[in-house]
């Protein structure tokens, strides 16, 4: 029988998530847990989140709606500092996150388990888990999630810092794109409505949310010039 390493290393596309130091970041999270995926993020003082690497689309998905709705464990993860595990995303109604609740059942996730990265006394990013079937991570495995959580802070915030003016690497693609396009957006929008950047990127999330699109859909529209804010109807 092939061992959970080697499933693992079967299962994942050739868009591996590799840094070019050659860390393989989001692999000892699949390969030392009992998890079936992984995405890692990092979010400067500023609020721009940057997605690291997602060991597949699903991954990829889960967290990119989280930073579109601006909920989920993701976000309860990264303003507590703890981490906040979910072992059955059909119980109950998640009051603390009731918009990705819903959506969340859509995508046929089981469980949802976010970590944060530590840095010193700073939560600088997340580590998003996910299970295709439900099931609470046991202590020791909660444990290991974290000690690997911080051993990847560091060199996802650097890579975060290396990548923040460069274009992404082909092999990286399966990921969502880093947020660069969304605050060039916010700014386009600020000036269309003459209001101020948090009121611009609500409106941004708002309009993604309620026309079935991704925050990074919208945001490329509006840069492109297909779409401009003061054209839409309150």
């Amino acid at each position: 029988m092939m061992g959970k390493s080697a499933r693992a290393g079967a299962a994942r596309p050739a868009s591996q998530a590799r840094r070019p130091n050659g860390e393989d970041l989001y692999s000892p999270f699949v390969d030392f847990l009992p998890v079936t995926g992984v995405s890692i993020s990092v979010i400067g003082e500023t609020g721009r989140q940057s997605t690291i690497c997602a060991s597949d689309p699903i991954a990829a998905r889960l967290e990119e709606l989280q930073f579109d709705l601006g909920e989920g464990p993701h976000w309860t993860a990264m303003h507590t500092g703890q981490p906040a595990l979910v072992e059955d995303v059909t119980e109950g109604e998640h009051p603390e996150w009731p918009i990705f609740g819903a959506a969340v059942l859509r995508i046929g996730v089981g469980a949802l388990f976010a970590f944060p990265l530590p840095m010193g006394a700073v939560t600088i990013g997340v580590v998003d888990l996910y299970r295709s079937t439900p099931g609470p991570l046991k202590p020791g495995a909660v444990a290991t999630a974290r000690s690997l959580a911080g051993w990847v802070a560091g060199p996802a915030a650097r890579y975060a810092i290396q990548s923040a003016g460069a274009e992404i690497p082909a092999e990286m693609q399966i990921a969502p794109e880093l947020r660069r396009e969304v605050h060039q957006a916010t700014g386009m929008v600020l000036v269309q409505l003459d209001t101020n950047a948090t009121d611009a990127f609500f409106r941004l999330r708002a309009h993604a949310y309620s026309s079935g699109q991704t925050l990074h859909d919208v945001a490329h529209q509006v840069v492109t010039r297909q779409l401009d804010f003061r054209d839409l109807k309150e």
